[in-house]
């Protein structure tokens, strides 16, 4: 029973993967693709490739994602598992069907709109992705690695990627408005992600009481490479002094966290809270 248990979800975490990737890749080719709009990352760079040299845009999303898949297994561990790789591939797969076999046409001509849409669909799929543990690899890989290899947060190693790629395009296409579009894109698809995953808050605190408190810790820290902070406390019935276990995640490790504890002890006991604003090492500052 617990294995079917288990088949059920995994099951359905993954159909959950496929529909993310599938709205995001009809966010580029409904939207972005036919504008020259580079919303940033590894389909930034695949867009701007295919107007250059005709290269089909999932294919060339495909070529980017692969070796930076591998080399974030190398560097950062496997975190980089399973569900990135499959969709990864699916959002290339689906991409170049929409558009090569099936050529689905733009939905509206308009840079303004198309930038707004586009970032707000994309945002949608890459929200709903993150939501069932998963990554679309390319600029979350290079921004993990740059935080490792330095004192620069993972959001602000995203930024950097992402403000490269859109100003290469602008050169690229030799128009900066186009550039001025894709940052527009970007802004949206960010800001629906964080919308998608967690309303107007955009970290997590959990207050974890368990008996099995040294073993979680070591999950943590080792696993997820999170701080925290132990707070003494005692039962209102058994007067029982005990620790409790507080930390602040981002919104992509909510899940990651909650399947710790929940590996770990079963029977321990959860709060998890909105947090508006983190101020500190591994957070960005909310605008």
């Amino acid at each position: 029973m617990a294995f079917r248990q288990k088949l059920k979800s995994i099951i359905f975490e993954y159909l959950g993967l496929a529909f993310g990737s599938a709205v995001m890749a009809l966010g580029l080719v409904l939207f972005l693709i036919p504008n020259k709009i580079a919303p940033g990352g590894v389909s930034g760079l695949a867009i701007v490739l295919y107007y250059l040299f005709r290269l089909p845009v999932g294919m060339m999303m495909l070529v980017f994602n692969i070796p930076l898949f591998l080399l974030g297994v190398k560097i950062l561990g496997k975190q980089f598992g399973p569900r990135t790789l499959f969709s990864f591939v699916l959002v290339s797969i689906i991409t170049d069907v929409c558009d090569k076999a099936l050529h689905l046409p733009a939905l509206t001509t308009e840079p303004l709109l198309s930038s707004i849409f586009g970032g707000v669909v994309l945002g949608l799929g890459l929200g709903i992705v993150f939501r069932f543990k998963g990554t679309t690899g390319g600029s979350d890989i290079v921004g993990q690695i740059i935080t490792k290899y330095s004192n620069i947060s993972i959001g602000v190693g995203i930024m950097i990627v992402d403000f490269f790629v859109i100003t290469f395009a602008g050169f690229a296409f030799q128009n900066v408005n186009l550039a001025l579009y894709g940052f527009i894109s970007l802004y949206f698809s960010s800001k629906i992600v964080d919308l998608v995953l967690d309303g107007f808050d955009y970290a997590r605190s959990f207050y974890i009481i368990s008996e099995k408190q040294d073993e979680i810790i070591e999950a943590i820290t080792q696993d997820m490479n999170r701080g925290g902070t132990t707070i003494l406390g005692a039962g209102f019935w058994t007067r029982k002094e005990r620790n409790i276990l507080f930390t602040v995640v981002t919104r992509k490790e909510v899940a990651t966290i909650r399947q710790i504890v929940k590996r770990i002890d079963p029977k321990a006991f959860i709060i998890i809270a909105n947090v508006h604003e983190v101020v500190g090492e591994g957070f960005r500052q909310r605008v």
